[in-house]
This record gives C-alpha cells, sequence and structure tokens, in this order.
C-alpha cells in the first residue's frame, strides 16, 4: 500500500543521487538515475504492480472482461469514485484488487504502512517519511488509509493536473496544516528524507546537506522573505521551473 511520492523536493533529490553504492567499481561510477529507472522504482511500489504479485494495469488490458469478472469491489460508491478521481470503474476495479492483495482488512494504519514502506528502502530509515507521506493519504484523520483515501491521492499523483499535484505536495510539506510551510517543517521533511535515501548513496552526501538543501527551497521559494512559504509562493516559483514542470508529468502514463 506504499506509493513513492514524486514531489519538487524529493524529485530533485533523486534526480541527483544514485542508488546506494555497494561494491562499485570506483573507475566507473553510477550515472544518476534515468527518468526511466525513477518510472520503474515507482511502479514496483504501487500495490498492484509487484514483481511477482498480480500483473499491472500496465500489463493487462483493462478492457479484459473475462479477467475482471474475478474482481469483487466491494467498496460501496464505485460511481462516486469514478466521479472523484481520473480512473475508469475498470481500473478501479484493478486498483483495488491490488490493494486488499496488500491490505486485505481494507485499511492500513501508520504502523502497518511504515512496515511496508521500509521494505523498499532497507539502506536507510524511511520511518519518519511514511509518517508524513500517511498523513497526507490519511484524509480524514482517522489514523487508517482506506482504498477510497489512496486511490483519490494517486489519480491526483498519476493523473491530476499540474495545479492539483503542487497542491497535493504542499499538503505533504505544510506539516501542521496552517496554510504555510516553515523552515523547522521542510527541515523536517529533508532529514527524512536523507534519512530514507539512506547514506550510502554516490555521489556521497556531505552532514550539512539537509540544512543546504532547505537553504536553497526557501531561497527559490519565500519571495518576500518572511520565513514562511505560502501555497500562493509555492505554485508560483514551481510553475516558472521547468525542472519542476517536468517532474509533474513524469508519470503521466504510468496506468
Amino acid at each position: 500500500m506504499t506509493l513513492f511520492v514524486v514531489s519538487p523536493t524529493l524529485n530533485d533529490f533523486l534526480s541527483s543521487q544514485s542508488r546506494p553504492e555497494t561494491s562499485r567499481d570506483a573507475s566507473n561510477p553510477p550515472s544518476k538515475p534515468s527518468k526511466r529507472t525513477i518510472k520503474q522504482r515507482f511502479l514496483k511500489l504501487l500495490p498492484c504492480c509487484r514483481s511477482g504479485s498480480n500483473p499491472s494495469v500496465t500489463q493487462r488490458s483493462v478492457a479484459d472482461d473475462s479477467e475482471l469478472s474475478t474482481v469483487c469491489y466491494r467498496p460501496e460508491g464505485i460511481d462516486r469514485l469514478v466521479q472523484q478521481t481520473n480512473f475508469s470503474k475498470k481500473e478501479l476495479q484493478v486498483l483495488y484488487r491490488g490493494f486488499k492483495n496488500e491490505c486485505p482488512s481494507g485499511a492500513v494504519n501508520e504502523e502497518t504502512f511504515k512496515n511496508i514502506y521500509s521494505q523498499f528502502f532497507p539502506q536507510g530509515d524511511s520511518s519518519m517519511y511514511a509518517h508524513f507521506l500517511f498523513e497526507a493519504f490519511d484524509t480524514q484523520n482517522n489514523g487508517a488509509v482506506n482504498f477510497e483515501d489512496f486511490v483519490i491521492s494517486l489519480s491526483i499523483i498519476l493523473r491530476g493536473s499540474v495545479t492539483d499535484k503542487l497542491n497535493w505536495a504542499f499538503n505533504l510539506y505544510d506539516l501542521n496544516k496552517d496554510g504555510c510551510i516553515t523552515r523547522e517543517e521542510m527541515t523536517d521533511i529533508m532529514h527524512s528524507i536523507y534519512d530514507m535515501m539512506g547514506k550510502y548513496t554516490y555521489p556521497s552526501m556531505k552532514d550539512s546537506a539537509p540544512k543546504d538543501h532547505v537553504d536553497s527551497f526557501f531561497q527559490k521559494m519565500d519571495r518576500n522573505n518572511d520565513g514562511v512559504v505560502t501555497i500562493e509562493e509555492f505554485l508560483e516559483t514551481c510553475q516558472k521551473d521547468d525542472n519542476i514542470m517536468q517532474s509533474m508529468h513524469m508519470f503521466d502514463n504510468v496506468i
């Protein structure tokens, strides 16, 4: 039930780092991950796209009625979800099957969410980032993420407009949900990202890297230098940044 969220800050970090180094040849340093590589990592984190699990939506035709006839969609209001998301009814059915494979009870609490997420970042400590991500998915603030929570956010991340995606990313960074991002909040986010990716990356990271990234974020985003970043500043700056805009379209065709 995990999800690899691509947002301006996390995508910038990933595009400058490679996988944690193991026994690499110093004469052949690994290149930074390509767009295709990062997309492959994302697919592995979707519940319906795991290797060795059920085939993903990209590996099957959602129009295959004989395959979909085995899907038992239990949550009420699928027609409402079709209206609330950018997925078709058949796509929602396939996504639900993958969700139920990972979460048989129909919902996941934060502890389970962290445990699942940690499997994909064994070289680091993903617990804090998973905590922030869980809170972003738990839109009802009831301590659980159900299929509706999951698929509504997934729809925004995969098929939402650029503005929708940026609003979702802003909400992730706005930890106390007061409408602005402080240095303390972004520092917590950056430390959680660096902790999650681990210490043994190439190129190696300096201890000051999280602070440097926060400084860069505020230098770019805090247009009036008042020490906080509002949603207006965030949207305006991101929409003028070609790299960020490109990252917003990275997963448009994942499903």
